[in-house]
């Protein structure tokens, strides 16, 4: 069975995800480190706990979920996986740092293209992948059905959604997969979101003002 441990990154408050099983091997979601102190948070962490970081995913690449790209996957060695239509936005990151003010070094390296329907494996546990575009153009969900969780990324919130007012955002789109591709799962499915605390379907089936 999986365990999640979340940690709070950036002036934009971003939440990157450790999923890691009893062999000490973890998959590291949108590392979102962003300063220095950060990024030794997040290895002191995976250190302390004597994980191997087998995997790093990203469930959309805008520059919230991609600050730690480059530091993860040199780091350890990995290679990042997304949806080909985020590479567009991973490309452009650095430029929208600039704009905030917050300049950062993007990866550099090989892709590993994730859709719809694709297994992702950490031993003998698996993260089926859910494409939920609207917040951005190839944003993927990763849903563990045996531990009852979804890593939503900035589809859903604790009482609200994604924005859809950036470059590629479809707020129609954005609906129809939350009620077709998230509200189809069981109501006890906790979600944990790209940014603030962890909800459960059910929860956000009754009480999500968007979605009612």
């Amino acid at each position: 069975m999986l365990k999640i441990r979340s940690f709070v990154f950036s002036p934009i408050q971003e939440n990157t995800y450790v999923l890691y099983n009893e062999h000490k091997d973890c998959i590291i979601i949108d590392p979102g480190c962003y300063f220095n102190e950060e990024k030794d948070e997040l290895e002191a962490f995976i250190t302390q706990s004597g994980l191997t970081p087998r995997m790093l995913l990203n469930t959309h690449c805008h520059l919230d979920h991609v600050f730690g790209n480059k530091f993860v996957a040199e780091t350890y060695g990995l290679t990042l996986h997304l949806h080909e239509k985020e590479k567009a936005l991973l490309d452009y990151a650095p430029a929208s740092g600039l704009m905030y003010e917050m300049p950062f070094d993007n990866y550099q390296g090989e892709y590993i293209y994730l859709k719809e329907g694709d297994t992702v494996l950490l031993g003998d546990d698996e993260l089926k992948v859910i494409e939920a575009p609207g917040h951005s153009p190839g944003h993927i969900c990763f849903y563990n059905a045996a531990g009852h969780f979804i890593i939503s990324g900035d589809v859903l919130f604790n009482r609200s959604i994604g924005r859809t007012d950036l470059p590629g955002g479809n707020h129609q789109a954005l609906l129809k997969n939350i009620r077709e591709k998230l509200f189809v799962l069981p109501d006890e499915t906790m979600v944990y979101s790209g940014h603030g605390p962890v909800t459960t379907i059910g929860q956000e089936k009754k009480y999500n003002p968007f979605l009612n």
